[in-house]
């Protein structure tokens, strides 16, 4: 496996979890629209999270994975914990009054403790974890803390680069794990797990980030 680009391996598992998925929502409501293009949202910001880093540029690769992380748990809170009200805020065209509204939505903590009340265990417990061990870092990256200014001073080593592609590929699994919630379509969830074992070379744990 020495041998094998793990860019080339990740960009192969994304081609190949998001076929599995490639499906008609369930029904055509706002909470499942909403949600699906957040998973959408998140699968890009995994996309650009690997050019970034193939790129050597971890930094900016870190601040793309932070927002990845965000647009799933915002598609998850959106099926499982958003009110009706707060669904159509973000459902609505974009305009000044819906972007001044859509900024009353609860802060990603509060979603987090929305979702561990009322996801199911299986998609509430990844991202409980991702957040426990990568989140300080994460916001060091984001607002240019200590993590990305000694990064930037003494180099990008190999094993936090593969580890963080490893993180960005173990969500983008859990966001099509979600993906095929809003088929509706039984098993499906099973079928993309099938497919990510096929690739555990390129799959975290979730480390943390240092």
């Amino acid at each position: 496996m020495d041998d094998i680009d793990p860019f080339e391996r990740s960009d192969a598992l994304a081609q190949a979890i998001i076929t599995v998925v490639a499906h008609p929502l369930f029904d055509d409501s706002d909470r499942l629209v909403v949600s699906d293009l957040l998973c959408s949202l998140a699968l890009e910001h995994a996309h650009s999270t690997r050019l970034l880093l193939s790129q050597g540029l971890l930094p900016s690769a870190l601040v793309v994975h932070r927002a990845q992380f965000e647009a799933v748990v915002r598609a998850m809170w959106t099926l499982y914990a958003a009110s009706d009200g707060q669904v159509e805020k973000l459902a609505t065209e974009l305009t000044v009054d819906s972007e001044q509204g859509a900024k009353n939505l609860p802060s990603l903590s509060l979603m987090m403790e929305a979702l561990a009340k009322k996801a199911p265990a299986n998609a509430y417990t990844p991202l409980h974890d991702f957040k426990t061990n990568n989140w300080p870092a994460l916001n060091s990256y984001a607002h240019a803390g200590i993590h990305p200014v000694v990064r930037h001073l003494e180099g990008y080593p190999v094993p936090l680069i593969l580890g963080v592609l490893g993180n960005c590929n173990g969500m983008m699994v859990v966001t099509t794990m979600q993906s095929a919630v809003l088929t509706g379509i039984p098993n499906l969830q099973r079928q993309v797990l099938d497919v990510a074992a096929l690739f555990e070379d390129v799959l975290g744990p979730e480390k943390v980030i240092v």
